[in-house]
């Protein structure tokens, strides 16, 4: 199989219509390809399609869920781009990918990245997003779960959340009551 050598070429596979499969074979493709550079990506989840744009935020986040020590060393990019993020199934993705890399079990090298890094626009956009009445549950749910991994980062982290889990449980649906509970559990212990 060619490697895919550049931007162009990674953007044009992008923007045929992936189903899983597709995106998980790309996905072995782009990680074993020697040439291929993860910043191309990057631009590519930015992209005014929204559907190219979430396609390459999926691959993404495929390519840290296989190997995320490898590609720790854009997640200062990811953090700056971050609040940019217009796309919501690409902020998914992205939430999903901060909260691989911020869990407790993260492999020691990740988590020695992760603590120099400056999360304070991401945590500010997370609790953007609580507070948001138009933000998709799924939004939600994922910025709660990131606001735990990293409520040790600031003092305040952990009040505010569990102020604002419980105010999204008092109006919410089932998804974000059952999330909200057993995270506000965790912060209440």
């Amino acid at each position: 199989m060619e490697n895919i050598k550049d931007k162009q070429q990674l953007s044009e596979l992008i923007s045929r219509s992936l189903g899983k499969i597709r995106i998980l074979e790309l996905t072995d493709r782009l990680h074993y390809s020697p040439e291929f550079d993860v910043a191309n990506l990057i631009a590519i989840t930015f992209s005014p399609q929204k559907e190219v744009a979430f396609r390459a935020t999926w691959l993404l986040e495929n390519l840290f869920l296989l190997q995320p020590d490898k590609y720790i060393s854009c997640v200062d990019e990811l953090v700056v781009k971050f609040p940019l993020l217009k796309n919501e199934g690409s902020l998914r993705h992205y939430l999903r990918i901060f909260i691989l890399l911020t869990d407790k079990k993260a492999e020691k090298q990740i988590a020695q990245k992760i603590v120099a890094v400056d999360f304070n626009e991401v945590i500010s956009r997370c609790f953007d997003m609580l507070i948001d009445d138009e933000s998709p549950i799924a939004l939600k749910v994922f910025a709660m779960e990131l606001l735990y991994n990293l409520r040790h980062r600031e003092d305040w982290i952990k009040d505010i959340l569990i102020s604002q889990i419980q105010i999204l449980m008092d109006g919410g649906g089932p998804a974000i009551r059952a999330r909200g509970k057993s995270i506000w559990s965790k912060l209440k212990r």
